[in-house]
């Protein structure tokens, strides 16, 4: 029997199994047979994993009672669930802009980590999101399966649309979408520089950077990296900083920062990729003045996830929610466009 696992180190939260069955192998229920070889999986979350096409034989898509043959080629995608540190249910405020029996979605403040890890091991949204669920007598702690909980991810200090799944079926549906691409994800940044042309796609492959493994890094050769594709178009030119959307094709970790920094425009004030300083502009005291009050307002990257779109787990309904800009993003912005309106006065 040949294994393979692979967890995406990326946006989206899931891992994948292979399986080539021996020989010798006797007929057997495939979720039995898988539930034998993955360590910690229950057979409910197997099942569920059937329930939504996530388990293919020989490239097809097969239910739970499905028999095993030998040199049968198995493939399962499920929703990883990293379980590190005890997880608490605490009592934090959450912007629900949708809500069912099946999911939330939810407009993240920029500066609320999402799962709790070193260094952050309260405060986070998953904790607020168990007590949310606590309230509702939805207790997943308590489940040998634990639920399920996170989907996908973005980053600490980018604000905007994620959805969480409320129970097992919901999460394996709704990784799926992440896993085959099928969402809809769209991104407003705040960037250094004007850009040439209106639009374009950025390609490449993403891995972690060779000497600073904070930072991910575009490389144009599969083995360093993952593949990653970001769509972008130009919203508004602002002199110095432009105002663009992105729309995430693949979704890595860092993706559009990376891309952003690839080219040379990284995101107003990203500290990791080099934006929190005075890229583009004038060497006068007034704008270097100006630029720092805008990082003050803006102490973060200037991302926002605005647009989120995807099938509804149960229903099937198609399901786009939007979100306005973040405040502080969209003062800084404000504050930019009247400094160029004071500029072509001449003031």
């Amino acid at each position: 029997m040949e294994e393979e696992l692979a967890v995406e180190d990326s946006g989206e939260l899931f891992e994948h199994y292979r399986f080539k069955v021996d020989k010798g192998q006797s007929l057997l229920r495939v979720d039995k047979f898988v539930t034998n070889r993955i360590e910690n999986a229950s057979r409910n979350k197997i099942q569920a994993a059937a329930d939504a096409d996530c388990i293919l034989v020989n490239s097809k898509p097969v239910k739970s009672s499905y028999r095993v043959k030998p040199l049968d080629e198995i493939s399962i995608m499920m929703p990883f669930e990293r379980r590190e540190f005890e997880l608490v249910p605490e009592n934090i405020p959450l912007n629900i802009v949708y809500e069912d029996s099946d999911l939330m979605v939810i407009n993240k403040q920029a500066g609320m980590v999402v799962h709790p890890g070193y260094g952050n091991y309260s405060g986070t949204l998953v904790n607020a999101v168990l007590y949310h669920l606590a309230e509702q007598g939805i207790d997943i702690l308590s489940d040998d399966e634990r639920g399920g909980l996170l989907v996908h991810r973005i980053d600490k200090n980018t604000s905007g649309l994620m959805v969480v799944a409320k129970n097992q079926t919901a999460h394996t549906k709704l990784a799926k979408q992440f896993y085959d691409h099928t969402t809809k994800r769209k991104y407003t940044a705040l960037v250094w520089g004007t850009f040439k042309e209106p639009a374009g796609t950025l390609g490449g492959y993403i891995g972690r950077c060779l000497t600073d493994k904070m930072r991910m890094k575009i490389y144009d050769r599969e083995e360093y990296g993952k593949r990653a594709v970001t769509h972008y178009n130009v919203v508004e030119e602002l002199g110095y900083v432009s105002i663009i959307e992105c729309v995430l094709e693949t979704g890595r970790t860092h993706q559009i920062r990376a891309h952003m920094e690839h080219i040379g425009h990284p995101l107003f004030n990203d500290e990791r990729y080099g934006g929190n300083r005075i890229l583009k502009g004038t060497t006068f005291s007034k704008y270097k003045q100006f630029v720092e009050n805008c990082f003050s307002i803006l102490p973060r990257h200037a991302l926002h996830a605005g647009m989120l779109g995807f099938e509804h787990p149960s229903s099937g309904k198609k399901m786009i929610f939007e979100s306005e800009l973040a405040s502080d993003m969209s003062e800084v912005i404000g504050r930019w466009r009247l400094y160029m309106k004071y500029r072509t006065e001449g003031r």
